[in-house]
C-alpha cells in the first residue's frame, strides 16, 4: 500500500441530522393522509393531536400550530399551488405529491402567518430533509426561497388573471376555489361582485365550533359556563366556543347530553319542528339520520310535544352513531339500519318528516376544505338520482296534511331548487310553505318560499331548506 493511501481523508463538511420539529411532523402527516388516503382533516387531526399530547412535550400551543398549517394550507391550496407553479420549472404534476404538501406547509407559513420569513423557510427545511431526504430538501430551500421574495398580495398581482378578464378564474386564484365551485356558488347566490367574494373568503375563515344544548338533557345556561362560551347567534339551543375551545373537555358533550352541531343544521330542524301541520302531530321521520345531530335535536323536540322519532339510517355503522346521539333522549324513539329508497315503513305512516340527502358538501366547505378539491362538476349527476328518490320517499311516508323537511348542506341549484321543483311534478297534491318566518329572527333568508343560509351572512354552513306539505 501506497504511503498515499495510508493518509487520512480530509474530513469534508460534517453531516448534520435534521432536527425533528414534532408540530411540522404531525402536519405532514395530516396532509399526507388526506391525500394518499382520501381522509377528511376533521377526523384525521384530533387523533393524531391527542397521540402526541400522549407522548408528553406537546401542548396547547403546539396543537393549535399544527391545526392552523393543516387548515391553512388545506384552504389556501389552490392559491398556493398556482404560486409554487411559478416558482418550478416542470408542472406540478410531476413534482411529488409528498414534496407539495412541505411546499404547501411552507408556503403558508410564509404567507399565510406571521412566522417570520427566514424561520418559516428553515423550519419547513428541515421538515424536508427528516421527511424527504437532503436531496429534495435542497429542492424544497429553494422553491421557498422565490416564494419569500413576494407577499401574498404581490404573488396574486403576478398569478391570478385580471378580473375584467376572466371574473371567475380570478376569484378561483385569489381565494383557493375551482373555477367550477365559483361558477356554481355565484349562480346561487346572484348578486354583485361583492357577495361572492364575502362568501369566497367565509370559506376560508376557521368556523367556531358550536354546541347544542339538547333539550330535556342540557340547557344553554349550563354550557355557557364553559370558558369562551357565547350565544348563539340565530338557535335558542346553540352555544359557540369563540377561542377554538375543545368540545371534549365540556362535561355534558362527553355525557351525550349535548353535542357539537352547525347553528345552521340546527335550525333546519327547528323550522321543521315548528312547521304547521293539520291534524295529529305524533311520529316523527329521519329519513338519513346519520350521524345523528339532527335526529337528536328533532328527538328532543318531539319528546317535549309527546311525540316519537323514528331515525332510519342506511349505513349500519352510521346507525350506531344515531343510536348514540340519541341514548339518553327525554322520550321514546326508535333507529332503525334502513335504505331510504325502499323504506320499510307504510306510506303516510308520518305527521313529520326530515329527509337531509347526501349531497356534495359545497355548504360545508369552511370545516371539510379539503372536499373543495375532491369534489367534480360529474358528482352532481351522481347525487341527482339519489336526492329525487329521498324526496319523493319522503313525500309518499308523510301523511296528507303533514310536512317534508328537504334538506342538503349545498347550495348549488342542481341540488336544491332543480331537485325540489322535478320531483313536485310528480306528486301535484303538495303546496311549498314559506319557511321564512318559522326563523324570524334569522335575516336575509332568500327571496323564499325556501330558505338558504350562508357563511358570511349567517355564520353558519351554507344549509338549505325546503319545507313541502302534501294536501292530498
Amino acid at each position: 500500500m501506497s504511503d498515499q493511501s495510508r493518509r487520512p481523508h480530509k474530513p469534508g463538511k460534517p453531516h448534520r441530522r435534521p432536527q425533528k420539529d414534532p408540530v411540522r411532523i404531525l402536519a405532514f402527516e395530516a396532509l399526507r393522509a388526506v391525500d394518499e388516503r382520501d381522509a377528511y382533516a376533521n377526523l384525521v387531526l384530533p387523533p393524531l393531536l391527542r397521540k402526541a399530547r400522549e407522548k408528553g412535550g406537546f401542548d396547547g400551543r403546539d396543537a393549535a400550530l399544527a391545526t392552523e398549517l393543516v387548515y391553512g394550507t388545506l384552504r389556501r391550496q389552490g392559491t398556493y399551488d398556482a404560486i409554487v407553479a411559478a416558482c418550478v420549472d416542470r408542472p406540478l404534476r410531476e413534482v411529488d405529491p409528498p414534496v407539495l404538501d412541505v411546499l404547501g406547509l411552507g408556503v403558508h407559513q410564509l404567507l399565510g402567518t406571521r412566522i417570520p420569513p427566514h424561520a418559516a423557510v428553515s423550519a419547513t427545511v428541515e421538515l424536508a430533509r427528516v421527511v424527504l431526504g437532503d436531496g429534495r430538501a435542497k429542492f424544497v430551500n429553494a422553491v421557498l426561497r422565490k416564494v419569500a421574495q413576494h407577499d401574498l398580495d404581490g404573488w396574486l398581482e403576478k398569478v391570478a388573471p385580471p378580473y375584467d378578464d376572466d371574473p371567475e378564474d380570478h376569484l378561483a386564484v385569489v381565494h383557493s376555489h375551482p373555477r367550477w365551485v365559483v361558477s356554481a356558488l355565484w349562480d346561487s347566490l346572484g348578486g354583485p361582485r361583492a357577495g361572492i367574494e364575502d362568501l369566497l373568503e367565509a370559506d376560508n375563515e376557521r368556523p367556531e365550533v358550536t354546541l347544542v344544548a339538547r333539550p330535556g338533557r342540557s340547557t344553554t345556561e349550563e354550557l355557557l359556563r364553559e370558558e369562551a362560551a357565547v350565544e348563539g347567534r340565530w338557535s335558542p339551543y346553540a352555544v359557540r366556543l369563540t377561542e377554538g375551545g375543545e368540545p371534549g373537555a365540556v362535561e355534558a358533550v362527553r355525557e351525550g347530553r349535548a353535542g357539537v352541531q352547525d347553528e345552521g343544521s340546527q335550525l333546519v330542524a327547528l323550522a321543521l319542528a315548528h312547521a304547521p301541520v293539520e291534524g295529529r302531530d305524533a311520529l316523527w321521520l329521519d329519513g338519513c339520520a346519520g350521524p345523528g345531530g339532527k335526529a337528536a335535536l328533532l328527538g328532543a323536540l318531539a319528546a317535549e310535544r309527546g311525540a316519537v322519532l323514528l331515525a332510519s339510517e342506511k349505513q349500519p355503522h352510521r346507525a350506531g352513531l344515531v343510536a348514540r346521539a340519541l341514548d339518553g333522549n327525554p322520550g321514546p324513539y326508535q333507529v332503525i339500519a334502513a335504505d331510504g329508497t325502499r323504506p320499510p315503513w307504510r306510506p303516510g305512516s308520518f305527521d313529520r318528516v326530515l329527509m337531509d340527502v347526501p349531497c356534495t358538501g359545497l355548504g360545508a366547505l369552511r370545516r371539510r376544505p379539503e372536499a373543495r378539491w375532491r369534489r367534480r362538476p360529474e358528482d352532481l349527476d351522481g347525487f341527482a338520482p339519489l336526492q329525487r328518490d329521498l324526496l319523493r320517499t319522503a313525500l309518499e311516508s308523510v301523511r296528507v296534511g303533514g310536512v317534508v323537511g328537504y334538506a342538503t348542506c349545498s347550495p348549488h341549484l342542481a341540488e336544491t331548487r332543480a331537485v325540489v321543483a322535478d320531483v313536485l311534478k310528480q306528486f301535484p297534491d303538495t303546496e311549498l310553505i314559506d319557511a321564512r318566518p318559522l326563523l324570524p329572527d334569522v335575516p336575509a333568508l332568500g327571496e323564499g318560499p325556501d330558505i338558504q343560509l350562508w357563511p358570511h351572512l349567517h355564520g353558519t354552513d351554507a344549509m338549505y331548506l325546503a319545507l313541502i306539505r302534501r294536501t292530498g
